[in-house]
């Protein structure tokens, strides 16, 4: 590890020892804007306070596993030793950077999510439903919850498209670089001759725009419709017109809603997407002129994007932003998306670990 994280680490580490002695002062307890404050910064520190202690005491691991290299009886059993807390302490340290990344406010948000069958019909659709399955295990790993916004169901019970909100701390932050295309690579279970196809899925991950952002958006910008929802077969689920259509005059971006039985719900559902849609366009502009290193290495999170490959046969995901294979597809597709995400999270912030 470099020594500037060291370094960095050691001072956490005595601001963490500074803030416990002050949460015992009575003045501190007293007071408990103050308190609150410090307890807040003292929860955050302390994780990664716990991670440089265990990366100390594997350095200590390793130098006294390293003295028993020398005796030949004890060679093979040392050299195991070795790979085991090597390959550990890399852990380590990629958790210790990781929660040394400093985040924009935007992470923190909640999210929403579109998930799209786009070219292989329904291959596509129920593909994109696994899709949504693989996030909704993710998305219980850490105890966020799901608003569904829309779905639209296909023939084989797949889905041609499904939109929700992601409610959680940090959910943006780390579901942001899902957005782009999602090609699975698998031989469809309509296949009669064995035949592995390509299909594909498209991924969009906005941020759910804060009050300052709605407040800069017009109202007379916004058309709203409204309509009976329908359930399947065209048949009406619901005799008064609940079902609301919202369309952003400007740049014609239109949502729908008719999840709830109430319209006042679905127009609060329809607009909060369309306020992330017109966000998500308002930022792509604003990032167009900078961080081109990053883009070109993570792309654009444009749907055109190809993001990742999910070969069934083969068990094997690559990412092709960062040219990561793993063989893990079976583990991914259960919700352990961080074998991904981690990895793409250190490499777009890797100049941020420059000595």
């Amino acid at each position: 590890m470099k020594n500037s994280i060291i370094s960095k680490l050691v001072f956490i580490k005595n601001r963490y020892k500074e803030i416990e002695n002050d949460l015992n002062k009575i003045k501190i307890i007293n007071n408990k804007n103050i308190y609150k404050k410090l307890s807040k910064e003292y929860s955050k520190l302390g994780e990664i306070v716990n991670y440089f202690l265990i990366w100390k005491k594997l350095q200590k691991d390793i130098k006294i596993i390293k003295s028993f290299l020398s005796d030949d009886e004890m060679f093979d059993l040392a050299e195991d030793e070795l790979k085991k807390n090597y390959s550990y302490i890399k852990i380590i340290e990629n958790k210790i950077k990781l929660l040394l990344i400093p985040s924009c406010q935007e992470d923190t948000f909640n999210c929403f999510i579109e998930i799209r069958a786009a070219t292989g019909g329904n291959e596509a659709a129920i593909f994109a439903k696994e899709l949504f399955k693989m996030y909704y295990k993710y998305i219980e790993l850490y105890n966020w919850n799901i608003e569904f916004i829309s779905i639209c169901n296909s023939d084989l019970n797949g889905y041609k498209e499904i939109i929700f909100k992601v409610i959680g701390k940090g959910a943006y932050g780390r579901l942001k670089f899902e957005s782009g295309g999602h090609r699975v690579q698998r031989v469809p279970a309509t296949e009669s001759q064995g035949r592995v196809h390509t299909s594909t899925c498209t991924v969009a991950v906005m941020s759910e725009s804060s009050n300052n952002e709605i407040l800069k958006i017009n109202s007379n910008d916004i058309k709203v419709d409204s309509y009976r929802s329908s359930g399947a077969g065209g048949q009406h689920v619901n005799t008064t017109d609940s079902a609301i259509r919202v369309t952003h005059l400007p740049t014609g971006i239109t949502v729908e809603c008719q999840d709830e039985r109430s319209q006042h719900k679905n127009k609060a559902k329809a607009l909060s997407v369309l306020y992330a849609r017109i966000n998500a366009i308002r930022l792509a502009k604003l990032r167009a002129n900078r961080d081109a290193t990053r883009r070109s290495l993570l792309g654009t999170g444009d749907r055109s994007d190809r993001n990742r490959t999910y070969n069934f046969h083969q068990g094997r995901v690559t990412d092709h932003r960062i040219n990561l294979t793993l063989y893990q597809l079976n583990e991914i597709m259960s919700g352990k998306l961080d074998l991904l995400i981690e990895p793409i999270l250190l490499k777009y912030n890797s100049n941020k670990f420059i000595d």
